[in-house]
């Protein structure tokens, strides 16, 4: 991947690990910033660090396309976006910080 790709990406599995942080009933929908940096990830196939294979409950060694496909999994079943303000809070509920 090319670095400014890499740190996007990197940036993204550390949102997603926040996200992920939230109980699911109180957490926002998927943000749509993080589709780009995945997609551009899907045909990585260098290992993520340990670090970022954790964070995406993924095994470690595996690839960034990988985790891309973890992160992109996180909008299968949505319908809605959330409110920039509010991640990785649902708006519905409040925000615990």
């Amino acid at each position: 991947m090319r670095q400014t790709a890499d740190l996007s990406f990197e940036r993204i599995v550390h949102e997603f690990a926040r996200w992920r942080a939230v109980p699911e009933h109180d957490r926002s929908p998927a943000p749509a910033w993080w589709w780009g940096p995945a997609f551009e990830a899907l045909d990585s196939r260098q290992e993520m660090p340990a670090e970022w294979c954790t964070s995406l409950g993924l095994p470690d060694g595996s690839p960034v396309a990988a985790g891309a496909g973890a992160i992109l999994a996180s909008f299968r079943e949505q319908t809605l976006l959330p409110w920039t303000g509010n991640f990785p809070f649902n708006a519905n509920r409040s925000n615990p910080t």
